[in-house]
């Protein structure tokens, strides 16, 4: 036998003494934040990027609330249905309302829908500026076919 085996710890007393601590080695925490890349300087650096990142996101928000809020000038035109009429085969007339700011000229799409829904007479109304703001509209529609309804499909600043 040999002296290492003969020793109180067996053979593997002198491999526990080369793997004891010495204030030389650098602690396991510090290694494995080298190893793997988490160091103080790449926590520092992480932070700067999130800072900078939360900086720009702050400046687009705020950005886009101001500009949003000064948009909120322009005019905006309001339009209901009232009714319509069918006068013939050929023809309807549609009756709505439009809101608009004073002095604002606007236009209108008009159309007129058979039983299938499908569109057969469309028609562009312009109304120019007026000196109030809620106004009755009523116009004729031609029709390439009888027409059950005819109603508003949209309206816009002109």
């Amino acid at each position: 036998m040999s002296e290492d085996e003969l020793s109180e710890d067996g053979p593997f007393a002198t491999a526990s003494e080369s793997t004891a601590p010495s204030s030389t080695v650098a602690p396991a925490s510090t290694v494995r934040g080298e190893r793997y890349g988490n160091t103080a300087a790449s926590r520092g650096r992480g932070r700067l990027i999130a800072a900078v990142f939360g900086g720009a996101v702050v400046l687009v928000i705020g950005s886009w609330v101001i500009w949003a809020g000064l948009d909120g000038s322009r005019s905006t035109v309001d339009a209901q249905d009232k009714g319509h009429v069918v006068i013939s085969n050929t023809r309807v007339d549609v009756t709505f309302d439009v809101s608009v700011d004073r002095g604002v000229a606007t236009a209108c799409a008009v159309q007129a829908q058979n039983e299938q829904h499908a569109v057969v007479g469309w028609k562009v109304v312009d109304i120019p500026a007026a000196p109030v703001r809620d106004q009755e509209i009523t116009t004729t529609v031609l029709t390439t076919e009888p027409a059950v309804t005819g109603l508003i499909y949209s309206c816009w600043l002109t």
